[in-house]
């Protein structure tokens, strides 16, 4: 044990040299008033661009949104006429304290994030990553478990504090997952590697006794599997109302991995605020989706992340010719059909393996998925600002720029509502009245 925290110490000394002398340490809070000039920025309420506006910023607020604005005495201009200027993108469904290899496959490495690599490395290692998703514009994240005992909020205190530079994080703690958690053929009597990754439930008394724990050590939301995939269990409804129930008193909201449709039926059945994944969807559960406001966070990938992670997998287990096309064309008719049924769009990438880019920009890339499918680019842009914050709770607050929301902006070259792959070039990040990128 001594040596793993020795270990773990000489770690923490490695990151912060390398993000001393790479210059890449905390960014000092902006203070004081900022006048950004646009000459096109998005109206995630409305779905649409506006032109020749003036933002004003105080601290990390937005006072005023409006044209031709006087510039109060003293404060900071900058000029992004040139630019296509969106509120802070937001992923969520992210996992920032995990990252997979496809080569080595996903039960030894979550085996490895467990037993090896531990929580206190998983956070540094969580720590890098999020300064890729804001190195995107990606302002905001909802960190869904996979994080250890607790990892999440620890990362998520640390960029709060200032300490780290990050996306806003809100978090679910372990997730509340049925017997094994997602950890495929593992022994009964090594039952304890799932739950330290997983707050195993059992039962709907002690349901309800997972979400009290989650929330009393600083969970902002719960995050259950309704199914847990890979393995074959599911949740029970009494188990989900139970969690459902005690996340309403406790004031949080509920997270559900879901992956066929009766985890999905059973889920929004329980009432829980979102369905993670839904791969095999039907139409009359996305009709009860809609009946009943959850929204759906489709975590799909793009054509070409898809083949470049088909390329690395190890040959035994490359799928059959055509797999990739018939996998995009399901991924797609559903996302298809939820849209055609009117259930609320929220981004989320679940990305958590690697690709060969950094972690926030791979994960920017399930809004092009998107696209893929049809889905129009000032809705995806919604999808990713508006929607997702309402999803959050933080309608007006986050996702938008208006008078009292966080300042969190960015700016991109090109016309994203004309082709989404602009937001690939972002050239300005600013959030919580911060700026991250684009600093002169």
């Amino acid at each position: 044990m001594g040596h793993r925290i020795g270990l773990q110490i000489a770690a923490v000394w490695v990151l912060c040299c390398t993000l001393q002398f790479s210059g890449q340490g905390q960014t000092p809070r902006d203070t004081g008033i900022t006048v950004i000039h646009a000459g096109r920025l998005f109206d995630s309420e409305r779905g649409l661009f506006v032109t020749n506006r003036d933002i004003v910023i105080k601290n990390n607020r937005v006072d005023a949104v409006g044209e031709d604005l006087a510039v109060p005495t003293g404060a900071r201009e900058i000029d992004l006429r040139g630019l296509s200027i969106l509120p802070g993108l937001i992923d969520v469904h992210v996992h920032l304290l995990y990252l997979e290899d496809v080569v080595k496959g996903s039960f030894s490495e979550g085996v490895n994030a467990v037993v090896k690599e531990g929580t206190p490395l998983r956070a540094l290692h969580g720590a890098a990553r999020a300064r890729t998703f804001l190195s995107a514009g990606i302002t905001t994240v909802r960190d869904l478990g996979n994080s250890g005992q607790f990892g999440d909020i620890a990362l998520r205190d640390a960029i709060n504090d200032g300490s780290l530079d990050g996306p806003r994080m809100l978090v679910s703690g372990p997730g509340l997952s049925p017997e094994g958690g997602q950890f495929p053929g593992l022994q009964q009597k090594h039952k304890a590697i799932a739950e330290e990754e997983y707050r195993i439930v059992r039962g709907p008394e002690d349901a309800a006794l997972a979400v009290r724990e989650n929330v009393i050590y600083g969970a902002n939301l719960i995050k259950i599997y309704s199914n847990n995939t890979p393995n074959r269990a599911y949740l029970s409804l009494a188990e989900m109302q139970s969690i459902v129930e005690e996340a309403k008193m406790l004031g949080v909201k509920v997270a559900a991995h879901a992956t066929n449709n009766a985890a999905v039926w059973r889920a929004a059945q329980a009432g829980v605020s979102s369905i993670e994944h839904g791969y095999q969807v039907e139409d009359s559960t996305l009709s009860l989706m809609k009946q009943r406001g959850v929204v759906f966070v489709p975590t799909d990938v793009d054509s070409a992340t898809i083949s470049a992670l088909m390329e690395r997998a190890p040959a035994e287990e490359k799928p059959p010719e055509g797999w990739i096309q018939q996998y995009l064309n399901r991924s797609r008719n559903r996302l298809q059909r939820a849209l055609k049924a009117g259930v609320t769009i929220a981004a989320g990438s679940d990305m958590y393996v690697k690709t060969g880019r950094t972690q926030g920009e791979a994960a920017k890339r399930v809004l092009f998925a998107y696209a893929d499918a049809g889905m129009p680019p000032l809705q995806i842009l919604q999808a990713a600002t508006w929607n997702a914050a309402e999803l959050l709770g933080a309608k007006n607050r986050l996702g938008v720029i208006k008078a009292g929301a966080f300042a969190d902006i960015i700016a991109v070259d090109g016309n994203p509502d004309l082709d989404i792959h602009a937001i690939e070039k972002v050239r300005f990040v600013m959030k919580d009245g911060t700026i991250y990128v684009g600093k002169k």
